[in-house]
């Protein structure tokens, strides 16, 4: 097998993929299939970073139209986003995948203290980090934290895995006749209000040369084909 392209991954998952067909909760045919893929990039020598989403269980938005401080809801977020990560380690666990939950958020009794060299020294070792918490403060989305985490851990790229197989020029869901882009500047996504990810995440990445590349978390060995160097998604560089 040929060398793979990109040696260190941080791969953003959203909360509503880890859902599946459903809108709310844990599809556990969707995150044992993760957990595949993951057992196979971690064979294929790959390290692997996980930044999971919330949105199958709440968003910090969400408690505005409850009446919630949108710092509080953040902060509910931030604690959903420990939910998911818990789940997704314990199917690695199932196939005897090392991996450590990590949250800026001290919570000792089910996840360990990030910190950038102790994450580090996990990759190193082949263990998957799954970085929990979002970045620890509100008003930040989790794709700013997975940007952030795939800087500090020292990523070749962030890889955002959605429900589409990568950015269009429209809403692919709501205008069927958008068309897909195979690659685009950062600055274009930005100009372009394109939001397929928080835009203050590709405002980081453009500034510390992170490139990204957004794709079906859904297509059959997505993870696997991208780190092989297959041209899969959409590249932001």
């Amino acid at each position: 097998m040929s060398l793979p392209r990109y040696k260190r991954v941080l791969i953003k998952i959203s909360g509503e993929a880890l859902a599946g067909d459903g809108k709310t909760g844990i599809d556990p045919a969707v995150l044992s299939n993760l957990a595949a893929e993951i057992q196979e990039l971690a064979g294929m020598g790959v390290s692997v970073a996980l930044v999971i989403g919330a949105g199958n269980f709440f968003r910090g938005a969400m408690g505005e139209e409850l009446g919630i401080e949108r710092y509080v809801g953040d902060y509910m977020g931030m604690l959903a986003t420990v939910m998911n990560s818990l789940a997704m380690k314990n199917a690695l666990d199932k196939r005897s995948v090392a991996s450590r939950v990590m949250s800026p958020i001290a919570m000792n009794e089910i996840a360990e203290h990030y910190t950038i060299r102790s994450a580090l020294s996990l990759l190193e070792q082949g263990t998957v980090v799954i970085a929990a918490g979002g970045t620890g403060h509100p008003y930040f989305t989790t794709d700013t934290a997975s940007a952030l985490r795939a800087i500090e851990l020292k990523c070749d790229v962030m890889l955002k895995a959605t429900r589409v197989d990568g950015v269009y020029t429209d809403d692919p869901e709501k205008n069927p006749a958008a068309e897909k882009i195979n690659s685009i500047p950062y600055l274009d996504v930005i100009k372009n209000q394109l939001r397929v990810l928080d835009l203050t995440s590709v405002s980081l990445c453009m500034d510390n040369n992170l490139p990204i590349i957004v794709f079906d978390l859904f297509q059959k060995d997505a993870l696997k084909k991208i780190v092989a160097g297959e041209n899969i998604g959409t590249v932001i560089s």
